[in-house]
């Protein structure tokens, strides 16, 4: 199963408002219009090459938890990639196909709401400087990708350009307001704690994950992505074994592959060979075809 990956994307007569590491937005008037390319980022740096259907991976699995959640939340989604377009959009069918969503303009929070459920990545680098993630004391001893004893949340600052920054959950009540604060450390600790369970009947640890909120007037709603492979560390639940690194669905394999090169982690970005592509695209579509139990 192959195609050439989406890199660009134009819509002639069709504002474009932000274009992300990988995600292109456009205005269409009372709604936006997101569309995944298939672009992929590692360490704050686009590669030049993309990975075959990951943006339809990316939109379609957002879709599956926006709707399996919206009794808990309400969320941004409109449309998804299956559903008929407005006439302005129909010229351009062959390009949206299975990686646009049509949603409701919110104003994002100004906070990530990160959920850890394992020690790993940054994490794990961390606590074995600090014996904390986040300001959070963790138990002593802890291996890597070991699961915690209850999942945490450990918020950041966004940032356009660059890494995010970790943020105590106090100064995270200074900068959104205390009830709001404590309301999305809520809903991200119960939407994990679901998703979670699911995923592993499926076959999959969510060891961490992103959140954002955004507010469309006095609503708050779920928005961006939701528990994708780019948002989230997916792990095959029949390989875990903690104290190391784990395989992994998300794009870690990249990373590990670039971390094997002599590069500044600078743009512009090394060319990913064929093999290292296939296999990244692989794992993105087996992720999506497990937690959903369709074929993409």
């Amino acid at each position: 199963m192959t195609s050439e990956p989406l890199l660009e994307i134009e819509l002639p007569g069709i504002p474009r408002l932000r274009s992300g590491k990988v995600r292109e937005i456009f205005d269409l008037g009372d709604e936006l219009l997101m569309v995944a390319t298939d672009r992929i980022s590692a360490f704050d740096v686009i590669l030049p090459n993309g990975i075959p259907h990951k943006g339809e991976v990316l939109t379609r699995i957002s879709c599956f938890w926006f709707r399996r959640f919206e009794s808990l939340i309400p969320h941004h989604l409109i449309a998804g990639p299956d559903d008929p377009l407005p006439p302005a959009l129909q010229p351009y069918a062959h390009l949206l196909r299975g990686r646009s969503m049509r949603v409701r303009k919110a104003e994002p929070l100004p906070i990530e709401c990160i959920v850890r459920g394992y020690l790993a990545g940054s994490a794990w680098k961390e606590y074995r400087q600090t014996g904390a993630v986040g300001g959070l004391r963790l138990p002593p001893g802890l291996r890597e990708s070991e699961e915690l004893p209850e999942p945490i949340f450990t918020p950041s600052t966004k940032a356009r350009h660059g890494h995010d920054v970790n943020i105590s959950f106090e100064e995270a009540c200074r900068i959104v307001g205390e009830d709001l604060a404590y309301r999305v450390r809520e809903l991200s600790l119960r939407i994990y704690a679901e998703a979670r369970a699911y995923a592993r009947s499926r076959g999959i640890i969510i060891a961490d994950t992103k959140f954002e909120f955004g507010r469309a007037g006095e609503r708050l709603l779920l928005i961006d992505e939701v528990l994708t492979p780019d948002s989230s560390r997916f792990w095959p639940a029949d390989r875990y074994e903690p104290g190391r690194a784990q395989p992994s669905f998300d794009k870690q394999f990249v990373r590990d592959y670039l971390e094997s090169l002599d590069w500044d982690k600078t743009p512009p970005g090394p060319i990913l060979p064929p093999e290292i592509v296939a296999a990244t695209s692989a794992r993105y579509r087996e992720a999506y075809e497990r937690l959903t139990g369709q074929p993409l």
